[in-house]
């Protein structure tokens, strides 16, 4: 449920998320530091670009 979202400075991950039954989101998986955030999006974005550029498409791919 990781989202990659393109923002006003470039590609961000947003981690994952369940909404609750008032509406509200709890954080279900969140990076313990900002280094480990860093990496976590540095790889993610990078397998990303790679596969847009070997012509894969940017829409979302469900496996479930």
């Amino acid at each position: 449920d990781l989202k990659i979202i393109h923002g006003t400075t470039g590609f961000f991950v947003s981690m994952p998320s369940k909404k609750r039954k008032d509406g509200t989101y709890k954080d279900i998986a969140h990076p313990i530091n900002n280094e480990t955030r860093r990496m976590i999006e540095e790889k993610i974005i990078a397998e990303y670009q790679k596969v847009l550029a070997e012509g894969g498409s940017a829409k979302a791919l469900d496996n479930d």
